[in-house]
């Protein structure tokens, strides 16, 4: 353990793997964003980091079995042509999930304050959480096997997976409270958990689309959007 803190490569290792785990985890505090926008304040904030807490507890578990994470590379069954492993499984139903639940929260938006009166057992704490667990397990995978192609010593994981974690829950308050207090953020935030789904679908096809271009497109899109509401503000109410 001191070889490796003396080590300025595991430094470089580290620094580098955490700044990944924080890129890769913006899609999982915006979607924990969203659905804990419809608890009361203080079950939402809790919610965050029952969230962030599972999503870190569900990553170090992964690598700590990467015999099993690297078994889910293998395939199983051919599918339209394409062989279909555990991991193309996985994505491809949390894909699927993220489809149907974005689309629903845009329907329920697209309604107006009539759509958001429907039953109370919709935002219910325990349907929060299970929902954020299922997704967890989607993003986790692609964060762990990024981690493993990167890094070889499991310690140099773990604290980049903890560190990564403590700072989204840092972040992750502001960030809700942003996109609840800005309704057209919220949208594209939505549209852009879309964009996700159908990424992580394509990529259990092995139909590989590059990270970057989505998040840039996201970055662009949110620097267009924070243009549009500085405008709005200067024109004043009318």
């Amino acid at each position: 353990m001191l070889a490796l803190l003396l080590d300025p490569m595991a430094w470089v290792a580290f620094a580098t793997l955490t700044a990944l785990e924080l890129v890769l985890g913006i899609d999982n505090i915006i979607f924990i964003a969203i659905l804990v926008e419809r608890l009361p304040p203080r079950q939402a904030a809790r919610a965050r980091r029952i969230g962030l807490a599972l999503a870190m507890l569900l990553r170090i578990g992964m690598l700590g079995l990467l015999s099993w994470m690297a078994g889910l590379t293998a395939p199983l069954f051919a599918l339209f042509g394409n062989e279909i492993s555990g991991r193309d499984i996985v994505l491809i139903g949390g894909g699927l999930f993220l489809l149907w639940k974005s689309t629903v929260e845009i329907h329920g938006s697209m309604q107006g304050e009539a759509g958001h009166r429907a039953p109370p057992a919709r935002a219910s704490f325990a349907g929060v959480i299970a929902q954020v667990a299922l997704i967890d397990v989607v993003f986790s995978l692609d964060s762990i096997i990024t981690a493993i192609g990167m890094v070889d010593e499991l310690a140099i994981m773990v604290a980049a997976v903890v560190t990564a974690v403590a700072l989204m829950m840092a972040f992750s308050g502001p960030v809700a409270r942003f996109i609840a207090h800005n309704p057209t953020l919220k949208m594209l935030a939505l549209t852009f958990l879309v964009v996700v789904g159908v990424v992580l679908i394509a990529d259990g096809f092995d139909f590989h689309v590059p990270k970057g271009y989505v998040y840039f497109s996201m970055a662009f899109a949110f620097a267009v959007e924070l243009l549009n509401m500085r405008a709005r503000r200067a024109r004043g109410p009318r």
